[in-house]
C-alpha cells in the first residue's frame, strides 16, 4: 500500500527539465475551472509535453483532495502514446562514469518523464479506489505494471531505475491485488499475488514482504480456494503447492527465513498464521520444529516452552509436552500460570496414574482463577473431575475410589452450574453418570447435549443409544441409531454401525448382526479406496472404521453361535491386521474351551493377560478356568477376579464368577451378594462399555 507521507506530501513548487515554477499561479486557475489554461502555463514554464503537464495537474488536484477533478484531469492523458515515445530510451543501459555528473543523462531525463506519466496513472487509479469504482482502478493499474513489463521487458535491475521510478512501481504491484479483492474478483487477486511474487520488480525486502502476508491472509481466511499456479510460471525441480494451505505455508516459510537471514522485522503474525495453517492440516510436530529453530530472544523460553506443548499435545506426544509444562510451571518461572496449568491438567487426566498430579494443577488453576480470569473457574472444575475420576480407577481401596468418583462428580457439577450452556462439559457429566449407573441423571444430560448440539455429533448419538440400551430399551436405542445413520455423513457412520451390530446381537437377531458387520467391510474398502485417491481431513480420519474390531466382533458372534470355522476365519483376518492382540487371544481362548481344550484356553488366557496386563476379559475367562481345576486353584481365581473388579467394579461378569468361587469354597453369603450385584448389574449394562467408548 503507498505511504502516508507519499498521499499527505504539498507540492509547493514544480520542478522539471531544470526550471522550477510556484503552484499558487496554477491553483488559481484551477480553482476557476480553467484546467486548460492550468496546463497550457505547465508546460510553457517547464517545457513539459501534454501527458507530463497533465500528469503533473493531476497530482496536484489529488493532493488538494479534488478526487474527482484530479480524475477528470486523468482521464485526457495517453498512457499507451507517452510509453511508446519512452520505451527506446528507458530500455536502454545507462553508461557508467566515474564521479558525480553534473547534466542529466538522456535516460534519466526519460525516466524522470515516465515517471510522471506512470505516477498520473497510479493516482488516477487511486481517485477511483476512493470513488469505489475498484474494477476501472484495478484495470488501469494493470495498465502501470503491463507498461513497466513492456519497458524492461527482461525484468527491473538495481542499476537501471531512479528511486521514484521504483516506488511507484513498487506501490502499484502492491495495490494491484488489493484493488481486485475489494471489488470481488477473487482469481484476477489471486494472478495479480502471483505475478507480484513472481516478476521481476526490484521490490525491496520490507514491500514484498507485506505482500506475501496479505497473499497468506487471503489464502487462508478469504474462503476462496485458489487454482494451482499455471504451467507458464511453473518451474523444472521447484516445488509447486497444490492448494490454498500448501502455497500459504510455503509463503510463510519464506517469510520465517527471511527474518532469520536478517532481511525483515519481525512480526508476529507470521508465527499466528503458520500456526493456524498447520493445526488445520494437523502436522503441528512440524510446527513444533519452527518454535524450535526461531533464535533466541523471538520468544521468551516459557513462552516457547508453552507453545511447543501445545504442538506436542496436539500430535499427541503427551509426554513431551507434559515435561515442557513442568519446566514452565516450575517455581523459578510461572506456576500460576492459569494456561499452563489447564493445559498440564488436561493431559494428566487421560492417565489414571498422572490423574493425582493433573487435579493438583486443576486446583491450583481453580485457586488463581480471579479478577479478568474468573471464567476459567468451570475449566478448572471441568479438569479437576475428569483427573479425579481417573484417579479413581487406580484407587486403593473402595472407600478411596467412592470417595473420589463422588469428588469428581461434585467436581463436574459446579462446573456445570458456572457454564450452563458448554455442551462439552455437559456430555462429560452425562458419561460419569452413566459409568457409575445413574442412567436417569445420564440420560437427562445425554438428552440436554443433543439439544445443545442439534444432533450434529456423533457422539451425541452414541451416547444416547448407549444409556437406551443399559436401561435395557433396545427397541429405541436401536431407533436412535437408525435415526443418527440417516443424519450422518456416510463416512462417519462406522461407529454407529458397529452399535446397531451390538443391538441386534443383544435382541438375538445375529443374522441381522452379520449382515451389518457387511456393510461395515464394505465402509472400510470405499474409505481404503478415497484415502488413496484424495486427502481425507481429519475429522473424517477419526471417524474411520477399525477393520480389526470388525473381524473381531465378527469372530465372538460366531464363536457365540459356535460357527468355530467361520470364528477362525474371521480371527485370521483380525490377526493379519493386529499380530499380538490381547482380544484375538481371549477369542482363542473361548475357542478353545468350547471345544473341551482347557489348558490351550488358559494358555491364551494367560497370554493375552502378557500383553495387556489390565485385559478384564481375559483375566474373567482364566478365572473361570482355574475355578474348574478344584478347591486349590480357588484363592488365584478370587485374587484374579477381584483385581479384575478394582479396574472395572461394574461389570456383572466378574461379579458373576466371583460368586461361584465364593459358592465352592463354601462362601455362601459372599456369594449372595456377589450374585445380587451380578444381577443389578445385568439390568443396568450396556450393549457396550461407556469406558471403551469415551
Amino acid at each position: 500500500m503507498e505511504s502516508s507521507e507519499h498521499e499527505r506530501s504539498s507540492v509547493r513548487e514544480f520542478h522539471a527539465n531544470g526550471s522550477s515554477m510556484s503552484t499558487s499561479e496554477v491553483e488559481a486557475k484551477l480553482d476557476e475551472g480553467n484546467i486548460q489554461e492550468a496546463e497550457s502555463s505547465l508546460r510553457e514554464g517547464l517545457s513539459l509535453n501534454f501527458e507530463e503537464a497533465r500528469a503533473l495537474l493531476g497530482k496536484l488536484e489529488y493532493q488538494r483532495g479534488n478526487v474527482e477533478g484530479a480524475l477528470r484531469v486523468f482521464d485526457g492523458i495517453d498512457l499507451q502514446a507517452a510509453i511508446q515515445r519512452l520505451q527506446p530510451s528507458l530500455s536502454e543501459k545507462p553508461p557508467v562514469k566515474k564521479g558525480r555528473p553534473r547534466t542529466e543523462s538522456p535516460s534519466s531525463v526519460s525516466q524522470h518523464a515516465a515517471s510522471l506519466v506512470l505516477e498520473a496513472i497510479y493516482l488516477k487509479s487511486k481517485s477511483q479506489q476512493k470513488l469505489g469504482k475498484f474494477a476501472e482502478a484495478a484495470n488501469d493499474c494493470k495498465q502501470i505494471l503491463d507498461a513497466v513489463e513492456k519497458i524492461f521487458y527482461q525484468g527491473i535491475l538495481d542499476f537501471q531505475v531512479d528511486d521514484k521510478l521504483q516506488e511507484i512501481v513498487s506501490h502499484a504491484v502492491e495495490l494491484l491485488p488489493e484493488l481486485w479483492k475489494q471489488g470481488g474478483f477473487y482469481d484476477e487477486a489471486i494472478s495479480a499475488y502471483r505475478r507480484a511474487l513472481l516478476s521481476q520488480w526490484n521490490l525491496d525486502n520490507d514491500c514484498c514482504s507485506r505482500i506475501q502476508k496479505s497473499f497468506v491472509v487471503f489464502l487462508l481466511y478469504s474462503g476462496v480456494e485458489a487454482s494451482p499456479p499455471s504451467l507458464a510460471v511453473q518451474i523444472d525441480g521447484y516445488y509447486v503447492p497444490k492448494n490454498n494451505l500448501e502455497e500459504a505455508i510455503l509463503l510463510l516459510m519464506i517469510l520465517i527465513k527471511k527474518f532469520c537471514h536478517g532481511k525483515i522485522k519481525w512480526d508476529p503474525s507470521i508465527m499466528e498464521h503458520l500456526t493456524f495453517a498447520f493445526s488445520i492440516c494437523s502436522q503441528t510436530s512440524i510446527l513444533a520444529k519452527q518454535f524450535e529453530d526461531l533464535m533466541p530472544g523471538v520468544y521468551h523460553r516459557i513462552d516457547r516452552w508453552n507453545s511447543l506443548a501445545l504442538c506436542h499435545f496436539a500430535a499427541g506426544q503427551n509426554v513431551s509436552a507434559l515435561n515442557l509444562l513442568r519446566k514452565s510451571l516450575h517455581k523459578h518461572e510461572r506456576p500460576d500460570d492459569l494456561t499452563s496449568l489447564l493445559l498440564a491438567a488436561k493431559i494428566c487426566s487421560e492417565d489414571p496414574y498422572l490423574a493425582d498430579e493433573g487435579a493438583g494443577h486443576a486446583q491450583r488453576a481453580f485457586s488463581n482463577a480471579h479478577g479478568p480470569n474468573e471464567h476459567l473457574k468451570g475449566v478448572a472444575l471441568r479438569m479437576l473431575g475428569l483427573c479425579l475420576g481417573k484417579q479413581a480407577k487406580v484407587a486403593s481401596s473402595d472407600f478411596e475410589r467412592s470417595r473420589l468418583q463422588s469428588k469428581a462428580l461434585e467436581s463436574l457439577e459446579e462446573a456445570t452450574r458456572l457454564e450452563k450452556n458448554n455442551s462439552d462439559l455437559i456430555f462429560e457429566l452425562a458419561v460419569q453418570y452413566a459409568k457409575h449407573r445413574n442412567l436417569t441423571a445420564a440420560l437427562r444430560s445425554a438428552r440436554h447435549f443433543f439439544n445443545e448440539t442439534g444432533g450434529s455429533v456423533i457422539k451425541a448419538w452414541i451416547l444416547l443409544a448407549l444409556i437406551l440400551s443399559a436401561q435395557q430399551r433396545f427397541p429405541e436405542a436401536e431407533v436412535v441409531t437408525d435415526a443418527g445413520l440417516d443424519q450422518t455423513a456416510r463416512w462417519e457412520q462406522g461407529s454407529l454401525l458397529k452399535l446397531k451390530a451390538k443391538l441386534k446381537i443383544s435382541q438375538l437377531k445375529p443374522m441381522d448382526a452379520i449382515e451389518t458387520y457387511r456393510s461395515l467391510l464394505a465402509l472400510v474398502q470405499a474409505q481404503r479406496k478415497s484415502s488413496g485417491s484424495f486427502q481425507i481431513s481429519s475429522k473424517v480420519e477419526d471417524d474411520k472404521v477399525n477393520e480389526f474390531d470388525i473381524w473381531h466382533g465378527l469372530a465372538n458372534l460366531y464363536a457365540s453361535l459356535s460357527h468355530l470355522k467361520d470364528a477362525e476365519i474371521c480371527l485370521q483376518k483380525a490377526r493379519e491386521l493386529k499380530e499380538y492382540s490381547a482380544a484375538i487371544l481371549h477369542t482363542e481362548g473361548i475357542l478353545f474351551e468350547g471345544r473341551g481344550q482347557n489348558i490351550d484356553a488358559l494358555n491364551a488366557s494367560i497370554n493375552a493377560i502378557l500383553i495387556e496386563p489390565n485385559h478384564i476379559p481375559s483375566k474373567i475367562l482364566m478365572s473361570a478356568l482355574i475355578h474348574k481345576m478344584g478347591t486349590k486353584a480357588l484363592p488365584a481365581a478370587r485374587s484374579m477376579l477381584s483385581d479384575a473388579l478394582r479396574i472395572e467394579p461394574t461389570n456383572r461378569m466378574a461379579w458373576y464368577y466371583l460368586g461361584l468361587v465364593h459358592k465352592h469354597d463354601g462362601r455362601i453369603g459372599d456369594a449372595v451378594d456377589c450374585f445380587q450385584a451380578a444381577s443389578m448389574l445385568e439390568e443396568l449394562d450396556p450393549i457396550e462399555s461407556f469406558s471403551t467408548c469415551f
